[in-house]
């Protein structure tokens, strides 16, 4: 048989695979690597919004205290506070 020959189908020449199909695919393990995904991409995201260490927040609200303290010194008026 010659794998040119018109009186055969496209099939019968590639025994074993058919074109056209992708792989088997295992839905239970796709849905738990998927899942996986998710939570993973969660969890960057808490880190990047929320990884602060203790020594970064105390040197931040050092940093606000400071700007707070200059704004309030440059009063012309003295007052503490932003009423009026």
């Amino acid at each position: 048989m010659l794998l040119t020959d018109p009186r055969y189908p496209l099939h019968s020449r590639h025994r074993g695979s058919v074109h056209g199909m992708g792989d088997i695919v295992n839905l239970r393990q796709a849905r738990k690597a998927k899942a996986r995904a998710d939570r993973e991409r969660q969890a960057h995201g808490n880190r990047v919004k929320f990884g602060r260490t203790k020594a970064e927040r105390q040197i931040e609200a050092a940093e606000e205290e400071r700007k707070k303290r200059l704004i309030d010194g440059a009063r012309r008026d003295g007052r503490d506070d932003d009423t009026k």
